[in-house]
């Protein structure tokens, strides 16, 4: 069918991504070396400690009291110092932490910016965290430029999770805890070829409007700790939460 020959043009790979509560098999991008720590709702600890385990941690403003609270030291963190405390930036300083100022007024949010370091640093993809909660500009700005970013991106915490999908691809995820909702968000003004399987509410070959979502609230299906969902054409998020 129509989504096969797509995932058959692009040679799609995949690779596993484990966080502390779920391990997902993500399509397109190989598994992310940096955890970037942004300025919204700090993650609990104990998941930080377990995310950053293995990977070069980054801090954007804000995320730097995330990192000295969890006792982190990031290898690279930059801001315009308006959000994080001065104790954290000159805590930074006193590591001699590679860091970029930035002034308050600029066209990029922080997190963007960090994106674009990304980019120019030849990383593959990205974990994000530190994304949610906070000022609902400022995550929906993170939201729609991780969708459409050049590298894959992932932005996950304790609370919340939100997974990608582009054409042709499929996402699959083992829950070691179980969400309390998973909803399909579409990115782009269509998303057809919706096809979710291990949940309540299951989809074949489904069309969602970004102007009339209405994919939200699924969850697992009884007995079960593992879903999938692929897509046909457009870009949709996968979004998990937890009480």
């Amino acid at each position: 069918n129509q989504t096969e020959v797509i995932t058959m043009k692009k040679n799609i790979t995949s690779t596993s991504l484990a966080l502390p509560q779920l391990t997902a098999t993500l399509p397109r991008m190989t598994l992310p070396s940096h955890l970037l720590v942004s300025g919204g709702r700090p993650p609990e600890k104990k998941w930080l400690q377990a995310a950053a385990h293995g990977r070069i941690l980054w801090a954007a403003d804000h995320g730097l009291d995330a990192c000295q609270s969890s006792g982190l030291i990031p290898a690279y963190c930059l801001g315009d110092g308006v959000s994080a405390a001065q104790s954290a930036w000159q805590w930074a300083e006193s590591l001699s932490v590679p860091m970029d100022r930035f002034p308050r007024d600029k066209d990029y949010t922080d997190t963007q910016l960090a994106i674009k370091k990304a980019q120019s640093e030849g990383l593959a993809s990205l974990l994000l965290t530190g994304v949610f909660g906070g000022r609902f500009d400022h995550t929906y700005n993170t939201l729609f430029s991780c969708a459409f970013a050049p590298l894959p991106c992932v932005l996950a915490d304790d609370k919340e999770a939100l997974f990608y999908l582009h054409g042709g691809e499929k996402l699959s995820v083992c829950c070691q805890q179980k969400p309390t909702a998973v909803s399909l968000i579409p990115f782009t003004k269509l998303c057809s070829g919706v096809t979710c399987r291990g949940l309540h509410w299951e989809l074949t070959e489904a069309t969602l409007l970004q102007s009339q979502p209405n994919a939200t609230s699924n969850r697992l299906a009884d007995a079960r700790n593992a879903f999938s969902v692929s897509l046909g054409r457009g870009t949709m998020g996968v979004y998990l939460c937890w009480e």
